[in-house]
């Protein structure tokens, strides 16, 4: 009995392996040499991933560098002098570097006043354009708004229909009196239908158990929209706020007809147009019109005018940009 305890005691200390079937790796290698790659499932890449990346990166690279490529030569283009611009079809660096056309530029003393305008026109112009598009975007978005479906109607029929030039003139002019005023460009744009719709799909995919906690807690409308939908909408704000800037930057032709009798308040674009004009004119009228007239090189100046008037909404664009691809594609997916 001592010795049949002695076996059990033993067996129990000291617990029986279980074989199960060998796994052998490939080419008879144990497991352990298994290294784990990048790839899908920690497989090595194959050499048809491998080609297909190469051939990616080369076509993005080649799309990338033609849609740059115009906008460097531009930029090259400006610098550069009248004879090289007509002899050289395609350069990226001028061979004889000149700063005739930006000095042509410069030398108007309107240019700065013009571009104090266009800032004063894009901030609040942009402002104005927010605001108008959330609060008439956010009570759409509410299925319990009464005459809703007439309000969307409405909407969609002006993305299609619009008065006209003539009658918007003697709207903004006659009716309304803001001709020669900041008004006249600033408010006949306030909104945009194609905007606000898309505004509205993405104030439509915030959670509703948000604002009905924010009620609950006592929060009107009003408060609900200021604390919480707006900071969870930054994104699509930051892009259509962008959308709206670089269209009030780039405006020139409704200054150009509501504020034709006050020059002091031409924004950017239409100085720039005038300084155009006057390259382009013939050397003969403009000598009669200046006794010091020296011939401005035409060519370069319309580049340097392109180098002007875009460089500065550039700038903006980095601070946005994270915003930018986020905001659109959220604000489309719900319909």
């Amino acid at each position: 009995m001592s010795e049949l305890y002695e076996k059990m005691t033993e067996d129990s200390a000291e617990p029986k392996k279980v074989k199960g079937p060998k796994v052998k790796g490939p080419k008879g290698k144990s497991p352990e040499g298994f290294k784990i790659t990048s790839g899908p499932v920690g497989q090595s890449a194959t050499f048809g991933s491998r080609a297909f990346d190469v051939i990616n990166y080369a076509l993005i690279t080649l799309i990338a560098f033609t849609t740059i490529l115009p906008f460097i030569y531009i930029v090259g283009a400006s610098f550069a002098t009248e004879y090289e611009l007509t002899v050289r079809p395609m350069f990226i660096i001028p061979q004889d570097v000149s700063f005739e056309a930006y000095e042509y530029i410069f030398s108007s003393n309107k240019l700065i006043s013009a571009f104090g305008n266009s800032v004063f026109i894009t901030v609040f112009g942009t402002i104005i354009n927010l605001f108008f598009t959330v609060t008439f975007a956010y009570p759409l978005s509410k299925q319990k708004l009464r005459g809703r479906n007439f309000l969307l109607n409405m909407v969609i029929v002006s993305m299609f229909f619009s008065g006209g030039m003539v009658p918007g003139y003697l709207l903004v002019s006659n009716w309304l009196g803001m001709k020669n005023t900041y008004w006249s460009v600033l408010l006949p744009g306030a909104i945009s239908a194609y905007n606000m719709m898309i505004v509205k799909n993405f104030f439509q995919g915030i959670p509703q158990e948000l604002e009905e906690s924010a009620h609950i807690d006592g929060c009107n409308d009003l408060v609900t929209l200021i604390k919480i939908v707006l900071p969870l909408s930054l994104p699509v704000l930051a892009t259509f706020g962008l959308f709206y800037a670089v269209g009030h930057w780039n405006s020139y032709f409704s200054a150009m007809i509501y504020m034709s009798g006050a020059r002091d308040k031409w924004p950017l674009q239409v100085i720039l147009r005038e300084i155009i004009i006057m390259s382009t004119m013939s050397a003969g009228d403009l000598a009669l019109m200046d006794p010091n007239f020296k011939e401005p090189p035409a060519q370069s100046i319309k580049m340097a005018v392109i180098v002007v008037s875009t460089v500065p909404i550039m700038c903006v664009y980095p601070f946005l940009q994270k915003y930018f691809v986020k905001g659109v594609m959220v604000g489309a997916l719900k319909g």
